[in-house]
């Protein structure tokens, strides 16, 4: 049975706007072999919500959905001219030999079932800007900034870094497979509401320890 749109995952709500705390492990939309999904969820309650963008399924965190068609086409817009700003939380295998650096490494797909992707000098411009924020014995938290918005862009850079994220089923590696998920998290957006005018800002915690 699945389990019902769940009143804890909503961090804001207005009249046109929800912005929710995805779980993991939970599609955005549907798949062509997995039906459920965050966005089916939500419009059991809101028939006309849409997604203005993505997370990925294992990824965590603040995702925002547009209750009226109005504000889903002016999100776009913001997302499109890259007017909003994207924090995650992520925890990598090793210590970065620096304290923060960009990557610019240009991505491209490499397989489509699963769709893999992979830095590919012919690829799509990308960049990530990374700060640590913690080592550990084995791991590392990084503060992740995409500036650009590709598919799998934090989980390819990283793995081309030679950090790959902790618990990634695609990227990882096997020394991290006893992580119980992700460890991956939209932790932070803040933007201007393109109707209002307001600014808006949204933070959550890490809901997963460090790994080692």
């Amino acid at each position: 049975m699945v389990d019902p749109f769940d009143p804890a995952w909503i961090v804001h709500r207005s009249h046109d706007l929800l912005v929710l705390n995805k779980p993991s492990g939970l599609l955005c939309q549907p798949g062509l072999a997995q039906p459920d999904s965050l966005i089916s969820r939500v419009q059991q309650h809101w028939p006309g919500a849409q997604l203005v963008h993505r997370l990925d399924r294992d990824t965590s965190g603040l995702i925002l959905v547009a209750l009226t068609p109005e504000l889903h086409r002016a999100l776009s817009r913001l997302f499109a001219e890259r007017q909003v700003h994207k924090r995650y939380v992520a925890d990598v295998l090793g210590v970065p030999a620096a304290a923060a650096g960009v990557i610019e490494w240009p991505i491209a797909k490499r397989q489509h079932r699963p769709p893999l992707y992979g830095v590919d000098p012919a690829g799509r411009p990308c960049c990530t800007r990374w700060r640590l924020l913690a080592a550990h014995t084995a791991s590392s938290r990084l503060e992740l900034e995409p500036l650009t918005g590709r598919s799998h862009q934090l989980r390819v850079h990283l793995q081309a870094l030679g950090h790959p994220i902790v618990g990634d089923p695609l990227y990882g590696v096997p020394e991290a497979a006893s992580a119980a998920r992700l460890h991956l998290h939209a932790s932070g957006l803040r933007f201007c509401h393109p109707i209002s005018g307001c600014g808006l800002a949204f933070e959550l915690p890490v809901p997963f320890a460090p790994w080692r």
